[in-house]
């Protein structure tokens, strides 16, 4: 963290108490932990430190399970890149997206989870609190047992749905630590009427992306093979190396950024989902601005959106802190900057079971997306969210879409379970569904490659949210 970075934190600190208390909370004890867990949930904390890497299993009625895995930090950091690089698509092709590792996946396995199998695995849902380089990776994706890709006979990737995935086997979802956790399980529940859904997404960046609105085609795939095919990839483009290319965010200004259209269908699927209205609350294009996000009364919905670019510090010329991208001054002719900041979320007043940010540059390399999800998080969490719902790596577009949409309808149709089960069940619908198709409807994908159906975790409190 740099000098100025501290001074910033240290101000926000200064100026919300709350919010310090938050990030910097009294350390919880087991019987804290103890408490707040549920009967079929399990705690699993992994630390990772130079020498080794330690694993701790907490359960609500059962003694600490703790083991040492023999991987050393450097190791662990090489296992998390080479796996994750086999998630992330070399070309905008189809066809060129990497072979999944298997051997890595099920490695992971093996050293981390496998040695206190048996205290979690009669368990419905993980909490995962981890550290270090296992934090930039969805621990959907290890595998329970070895398995050995097949050469495709039918339809691309229909082979993964055989693999025996962890999600399988139980939900997951994530808390910074476990004294957040305790925070998040001791807060009130929220109350009150209040209505369904508001979502802002596909804003406008410049002039000329709001001129060239509407003229885009919605047709994706137009090619009728799988080789053939292109990827529709929201945000930064991927070199092969699998970082970002020179396209990256630097020294330049909003306007600099491209505009993600596809969000604006993702938001309003989801507003179809939670039977909310399109028009009152799906705010697209120059409405999608930081003014309205700031001025307007959001403490009435469940379920808040925000799809668009989530930005670390020094993406752009000035920005110090974490921040979403909304519709730039220059659209709006608003005095903002069109960004809203990790400190005007704090000013927010929220009263929401979910934030979802879809569309974020939370994968970026480095250790910056964990600070994009932590510091965005955070505040709003304070703000009044009991979790958010945010992307590892850049998306697929139609998977994502389909992926978010998917979690709200379980949960508004099944009453009673819980984030975490609705976001399991929406990966597996999407790993055993119909996939993509090309321009004469045939099937030409599945989507049981888990860079489609693995992009999002859970931050915060996994618990049930009354979506009725």
């Amino acid at each position: 963290m740099t000098g100025a970075h501290k001074i910033i934190v240290a101000e926000i600190e200064r100026k919300f108490p709350e919010y310090g208390s938050l990030i910097h909370p009294r350390q919880p004890t087991l019987t804290d932990v103890q408490s707040k867990l549920k009967s079929d949930e399990v705690m699993v904390s992994i630390c990772s430190a130079e020498s080794s890497t330690y694993v701790f299993v907490v359960s609500s009625n059962a003694p600490v399970e703790m083991v040492s895995v023999p991987i050393i930090k450097i190791d662990l950091e090489k296992l998390v890149s080479d796996l994750k690089q086999s998630l992330l698509p070399i070309s905008d092709r189809l066809g060129e997206l990497p072979p999944y590792d298997f051997e890595k996946a099920h490695e992971l396995y093996s050293l981390l989870l496998k040695p206190v199998e048996s205290v979690w695995k009669s368990s419905k849902n993980m909490i995962l609190t981890i550290s270090g380089p296992l934090g930039q990776l969805p621990l959907a994706v290890i595998t329970t047992a070895p398995y050995q890709l097949e050469e495709y006979k039918g339809t691309l990737f229909s082979t993964y749905r055989d693999a025996p995935w962890l999600i399988k086997k139980i939900s997951m979802s994530t808390v910074p630590s476990a004294s957040s956790f305790v925070s998040l399980r001791s807060g009130h529940d929220s109350v009150g009427a209040r209505m369904a859904f508001v979502g802002f997404g596909d804003p406008y960046f410049s002039k000329a992306q709001m001129s060239q609105a509407g003229s885009e085609s919605k047709m994706r795939y137009v090619n009728n093979t799988a080789e053939e095919a292109q990827l529709a990839i929201r945000g930064i483009r991927l070199t092969q190396a699998g970082n970002l290319d020179d396209k990256k965010i630097a020294s330049c200004s909003i306007e600099s950024l491209e505009r993600l259209p596809d969000t604006a269908d993702e938001l309003l699927s989801i507003a179809e989902a939670l039977g909310a209205n399109p028009v009152r609350d799906v705010y697209l294009g120059k409405r999608a601005s930081e003014k309205l996000v700031k001025n307007m009364d959001i403490s009435d919905r469940r379920v808040v959106a925000f799809a668009s670019h989530a930005l670390v510090p020094y993406d752009l010329d000035g920005l110090d802190q974490p921040a979403i991208a909304l519709s730039a001054p220059s659209v709006t002719g608003d005095k903002d900057d069109g960004l809203l900041t990790m400190a005007e979320i704090l000013d927010l007043k929220l009263n929401a079971d979910w934030v979802v940010l879809s569309a974020c540059n939370t994968g970026a390399a480095q250790g910056a997306g964990a600070e994009a999800i932590s510091g965005l998080g955070r505040a709003f969490f304070y703000a009044g969210t009991r979790a958010i719902l945010v992307s590892m790596w850049p998306v697929e577009t139609t998977s994502a879409k389909e992926l978010t949409t998917v979690i709200f309808r379980h949960q508004k149709e099944n009453h009673g379970i819980t984030k975490a089960q609705a976001h399991q069940m929406a990966m597996l619908d999407l790993i055993d569904g119909h996939g993509m198709r090309d321009v004469d409807g045939r099937i030409i994908a599945i989507y049981a490659h888990p860079f489609f159906w693995a992009p999002f975790i859970i931050v915060g409190d996994n618990g049930m949210a009354n979506l009725n």
